[in-house]
């Protein structure tokens, strides 16, 4: 067989090495490691598919060539399940030999450049690209590693700009369906009467406008996973059809008596009180059980202050090689200004004051004159609470309640804390006095339009 090859390949091309039984077969295997075997199923002193599973327990990433007799159709499936990458009947053609090398190294080579797409693919979106270093990002990164291996359905929460999408991109691309596809929708930027069909498709002449059949973003993301942006917007009819897919992984398209059957991994983000939702009615409770399986919150950026220096030099390399800038640092008051600041933006906003300072910035350092007025102008108006006079205890007692929602983007958890009460005491405080959330009054009368 050694003979064979030699006579046959390329020396430039191939480095070609034999054995005489499987034992040496096996030790030049180990010390060598190649990129293909060709082995005869009869050796002096081993089964040639013994062998087989032998190498493959040792290195799997090597193909394996079996040679025998015609007429072992059972030997051959044999091999083929012992994880043979062909089985060759004799007599061996050195055309049709040279042939099955060039397709054994084609097939390491796509899978090499496959891995390095995933490995690109890995880099670009796994926990290095979501920047902190702070005890509550540690916590966050610990509990994605842990949960993106399966195939829970995951819920995550947080407000504008704190990363979710990130978070979503890393559990998908540290999941077994990284190879897969990953479909996004924002279901607060679809119109209401189209979301549907986006999501499950439409037969042609389904209705107006449906001049031929559309395959839904659910069934795009076959083998992957999908992410419903915004999931407390979805329209309360939608949410029925989305739990009904969710228990029986099958649908029908709109118009369509064709059924669908999907397999996906859900991962869902929102910046609402869910709990708001679920009381005004804007949320299934069956579907929201269905869904957060495992839920994820992305701390806003004002509990992890310590993580802004870091995020500053971040943003700062990647402007200064954008705008071929060579900015070096931040001035300390500018780190001072940027940590007392409360960031309803989050990282979004924080992005976008660095990406001001380096385009305005003339000398090679960032100065408080280069941050957006709305960071200084918030810095300065972050000063303790002060006492009003001729104000009743109660007046009071709202006033401290309301800056502090205030302060906190309607965070009422982080409010509590400041605050020194339990939750449950801040709702029933915020009763008491009358302090809504007019935000949430906003989304809810949109919500029935």
């Amino acid at each position: 067989m050694t003979g064979l090859l030699q006579s046959v390949v390329e020396p430039e091309r191939y480095d070609v090495r034999g054995a005489r039984t499987g034992a040496d077969g096996a030790e030049v295997f180990r010390q060598w490691k190649p990129d293909v075997v060709l082995t005869d199923l009869s050796l002096p002193d081993v089964d040639g598919i013994e062998l087989l599973r032998r190498l493959k327990q040792v290195d799997p990433e090597p193909e394996v060539i079996v040679v025998g007799g015609q007429g072992t159709i059972t030997r051959a499936v044999e091999a083929g399940r012992a994880g043979a990458f062909f089985f060759l009947e004799r007599p061996v053609s050195e055309d049709g030999l040279l042939d099955l090398l060039g397709k054994a190294v084609g097939r390491l080579d796509e899978r090499a450049e496959h891995q390095q797409l995933k490995d690109k693919l890995r880099g670009q979106y796994s926990f290095a690209s979501v920047i902190g270093q702070s005890a509550a990002m540690t916590t966050l990164f610990e509990l994605v590693e842990s949960v993106a291996a399966s195939d829970a359905n995951i819920l995550i929460q947080g407000e504008n700009g704190t990363g979710k999408e990130l978070i979503a991109n890393a559990i998908h691309y540290n999941s077994h369906r990284a190879s897969g596809p990953f479909i996004k929708i924002n279901c607060a930027s679809i119109p209401r009467d189209l979301i549907e069909s986006e999501l499950f498709g439409y037969k042609k002449g389904a209705f107006t406008g449906a001049a031929a059949d559309k395959i839904g973003l659910v069934e795009m993301a076959e083998g992957g996973s999908l992410l419903l942006d915004e999931i407390g917007e979805m329209p309360a009819y939608l949410q029925t059809k989305l739990l009904r897919v969710l228990q029986e992984r099958e649908y029908r398209p709109v118009g369509s008596d064709r059924v669908v059957t999907v397999d996906f991994r859900l991962i869902c983000a929102t910046n609402v009180d869910l709990e708001v939702a679920l009381r005004d009615g804007r949320l299934r409770e069956d579907l929201y059980f269905r869904i957060n399986t495992i839920t994820v919150r992305v701390p806003p950026l004002r509990e992890r202050t310590e993580d802004i220096p870091l995020l500053c030099d971040h943003f700062l390399s990647k402007f200064n090689q954008r705008y071929q800038k060579s900015i070096r640092s931040f001035a300390p008051s500018v780190y001072h200004l940027l940590i007392r600041n409360r960031w309803a933006g989050n990282v979004r906003e924080l992005e976008n004051a660095i990406e001001r300072a380096v385009l305005v910035c003339k000398t090679g350092e960032i100065t408080p004159a280069e941050l957006p007025d709305s960071v200084r102008d918030s810095a300065a108006s972050a000063r303790e609470f002060t006492i009003p006079p001729h104000r009743t205890l109660a007046e009071i007692e709202r006033m401290a309640i309301l800056q502090t929602l205030q302060r906190t983007n309607w965070n009422k958890q982080e409010a509590a804390q400041i605050l020194g009460l339990y939750r449950p005491t801040l709702y029933s405080k915020m009763k008491k006095h009358e302090i809504r959330d007019n935000r949430a009054s906003r989304r809810a009368a949109a919500a029935r339009r």
